[in-house]
């Protein structure tokens, strides 16, 4: 997730004439003052404020502030550090990073806006919970963001003759943006690098299902009061804009095949290991990732000329949520390298009272403050890394995690997957969600808003599945 690279063949170019800048070493979180995460802390600040106190600025220009912190970090690094690193963490960040989650992203955006589902729906509760049951059993097979997507839309649609929906969208995020996302590497990508580092298949699923079961139902029944309430407060509702069809019916079925396609492509790219590699700059590019985002973006072009032009007009699908997500996670992935890395120096970088909470005084790993330091990062980290670090500094041995630490796997991978619904940037389908859900002409909560929702309803169901099963 990161910055947009303009001049990646200069770059490489450059790399064969100094030698030197394509050998440039790993970043060493340890030589960093914690001021290097100032850029960050702007890019989220932005984001936070911004669309408060200067939303028409924000609106036409959020691309150039996000650019602008991106800068903010890259020049001065460069400075101090030289071009070779600063040019090396620029290139990883876009081959083995941002192009990889924008590719996929956009895949699974086009090919979920491409299913138009007709019929007669009425948002009632018991509808809207039932829309957020199957999308959260959907998660964890096709994935937060496909599930997202393929719903998101008839979600609005059905609710679109609601004074008060806000609060259906926010608990949509919670649900199945993050939390159905919980039982397999298929449903969230922290749980994606486990697999890859050697974690099961079903190792997930069977250490967090009780949890997830939790939530997933906690949320449920407090949306149905939630939802209720606001429904009876309305009375009669208003016309419908978009008066439905008998029956219920699928355009653009084609997709559901595509979608299986990117499923395939996602597990293929985690258990074919091997085949021909090339470097540039230091990052490796493997031929499974290439084979995998090449498939991707056909799959992306099928999609367009498959899918009827009628269901995407019916979805009212747009490249406006996809283009703002791309470049606020291009600001954000580039700015969060110091972060991480100061992270992965562990007791010998700026971040070592962080790392020192989840150790206690014997040197045992400490499964609940796991959960709630993994949570609390991911929550405005990318959960992705955030995973990989703390797996990292629970050993890193799949075999050992999965066994003996397995409570502190656990607590990792429950904390990166659930607290990713605590703001808009925890997890990329959050952002995509508000989006969609704006340019339909519902106002969301602010940034802070939102987090005064995840505040006062995940928190607590947080806090009692720390307390019983995070010990």
């Amino acid at each position: 997730m990161r910055h947009r690279v303009l001049g990646l063949p200069a770059l490489a170019a450059a790399g064969l004439l100094w030698p030197g800048l394509a050998l440039a070493a790993e970043l060493d979180g340890s030589r960093l003052a914690a001021w290097w995460g100032l850029p960050f802390a702007g890019i989220l600040l932005s984001i936070a404020l911004m669309p408060l106190l200067a939303p028409g600025f924000w609106h036409h220009h959020f691309g150039k502030v996000s650019a602008a912190w991106a800068l903010a970090f890259l020049l001065p690094f460069a400075l101090v550090f030289g071009p070779a690193t600063a040019a090396a963490g620029l290139v990883h960040a876009l081959l083995a990073e941002y192009l990889p989650f924008i590719i996929l992203l956009t895949a699974l955006f086009t090919v979920a806006g491409g299913i138009y589902v007709r019929g007669n729906l009425h948002g009632s509760p018991a509808l809207n919970a039932g829309l957020m049951l199957i999308g959260a059993m959907l998660a964890s097979v096709m994935g937060t963001t496909g599930a997202s997507m393929l719903l998101i839309r008839p979600l609005i649609r059905a609710n679109d003759q609601r004074r008060h929906v806000a609060h259906v969208m926010v608990f949509f995020i919670f649900i199945v943006s993050n939390i159905g996302g919980s039982l397999t590497p298929l449903g969230d990508p922290p749980l994606f690098l486990g697999f890859l580092k050697g974690v099961d298949f079903f190792w997930t699923a069977r250490a967090v299902l009780p949890e997830t079961l939790f939530l997933v139902a906690a949320l449920l029944a407090l949306f149905y009061v939630v939802d209720s309430h606001y429904f009876r407060k309305e009375g009669a509702p208003r016309p419908d804009p978009t008066p439905d069809t008998p029956g219920i019916g699928i355009e653009g079925g084609v997709n559901f095949l595509l979608l299986l396609a990117v499923v395939g492509l996602v597990l293929m790219s985690g258990v074919w290991k091997g085949g021909s590699a090339f470097e540039i700059l230091g990052t490796p590019v493997g031929l499974p990732q290439i084979v995998r985002d090449g498939a991707l973006v056909g799959i992306t072009l099928l999609s367009l000329l498959l899918t009827p032009r009628a269901a995407r007009e019916q979805n009212q699908f747009s490249w406006g949520p996809m283009a703002e997500v791309a470049k606020l996670f291009a600001g954000i992935f580039l700015t969060i390298i110091p972060v991480l890395a100061m992270l992965k120096a562990g007791m010998d970088g700026a971040f070592a009272p962080v790392v020192r909470l989840v150790t206690s005084p014997e040197g045992q790993p400490i499964p609940g403050m796991y959960f709630w330091i993994t949570g609390a990062l991911s929550s405005f980290l990318d959960n992705a890394p955030t995973y990989l670090v703390f797996f990292n500094l629970a050993g890193g041995d799949p075999q050992v995690l999965m066994t003996t630490l397995a409570p502190v796997l656990a607590a990792i991978s429950a904390g990166a997957v659930f607290m990713g619904a605590n703001t808009y940037i925890g997890n990329a389908p959050n952002l995509m969600v508000k989006a969609i859900v704006e340019e339909r002409g519902i106002v969301m909560p602010s940034f802070f808003g939102y987090m005064a929702w995840s505040g006062a309803i995940l928190l607590p169901l947080f806090a009692i599945v720390g307390f019983i099963w995070m010990r």
